[in-house]
């Protein structure tokens, strides 16, 4: 490691006040970014943690019945808090990493980072969220943009994440031992409206929604929807982990088990 500033303020204005130094950047759970400086892929000069800001902490039901979770809240607690509110949500978070994993980082860490095999981006692409910043408000379908790539600008902190609460929701994740990452995963929430699957960990894309499969499912809520579908491997990752057959394949198979346990 090497010398930096940390800061820590204790509101948002505070920090992003703080996201005005040169060479400054926000830790959130620090689950990416401090194991990335322990290896010298990062160097920023000033560290602006989001770990004493109360406001951006917690899981509450707003008037529109959404599930609105804090950025700053950490997996164990929204596994905990969305138990009733979101089944679905809860069973997530209560499966990303270990337990240290689970009570450092955050939500919003995971999702401004957008790692392409992180477990949040499904669940908020497959939920329709709305992502809340201290500036705006930001789709699910228009925030992530590409591996590790987003819609956020310079100095922009996720505050809030509004989850509409869908009438039957599973994710399938099909885990990497090692790293406990989704070597593939499959969120599906079924709406009044219709149905929508997010996939990740497969794509080169990252996170990104199988329309095929919404089509059919909205049709068909059942497995058997999917039965005539199939997923191109082109684009499709492929490491020593598994194939990008071998991730097409999965796909498929994860979205009729969680239609299966959704159902």
């Amino acid at each position: 490691m090497y010398e930096f500033e940390f800061k820590r303020p204790g509101s948002v204005a505070e920090a992003v006040a703080a996201l005005g130094s040169e060479e400054a950047q926000i830790l959130g759970g620090g689950q990416t970014l401090l194991p990335t400086m322990k290896q010298r892929l990062a160097a920023p000069a000033v560290l602006v943690s989001l770990g004493g800001i109360g406001e951006i902490k917690g899981v509450c039901t707003d008037d529109a019945g959404r599930v609105c979770v804090g950025g700053g809240t950490p997996h164990a607690v929204v596994a905990v808090e969305t138990a009733d509110s979101y089944p679905a949500l809860s069973h997530l978070a209560g499966h990303i990493g270990d337990p240290a994993v689970r009570n450092r980082g955050t939500i919003g860490g995971s999702l401004a980072n957008n790692d392409p095999a992180a477990c949040y981006p499904a669940a908020v692409l497959g939920s329709g969220a709305t992502v809340v910043t201290n500036n705006r408000e930001i789709a699910a379908d228009d925030f992530f943009d590409g591996m590790f790539t987003t819609a956020l600008e310079d100095g922009e902190i996720i505050t809030e994440v509004k989850f509409p609460v869908p009438q039957a929701a599973n994710y399938q994740k099909f885990l990497q031992p090692a790293s406990r990452f989704a070597l593939t995963g499959v969120f599906v929430a079924k709406f009044a409206d219709g149905v929508r699957v997010a996939v990740t960990g497969a794509s080169e894309e990252g996170v990104h929604r199988w329309t095929a499969a919404e089509e059919a499912l909205s049709a068909n809520f059942s497995p058997d929807a999917i039965d005539g579908l199939s997923v191109s491997a082109d684009g499709m990752i492929s490491d020593m982990h598994g194939s990008a057959a071998y991730r097409a394949n999965l796909v498929k198979v994860l979205t009729k088990r969680a239609v299966a346990a959704a159902s």
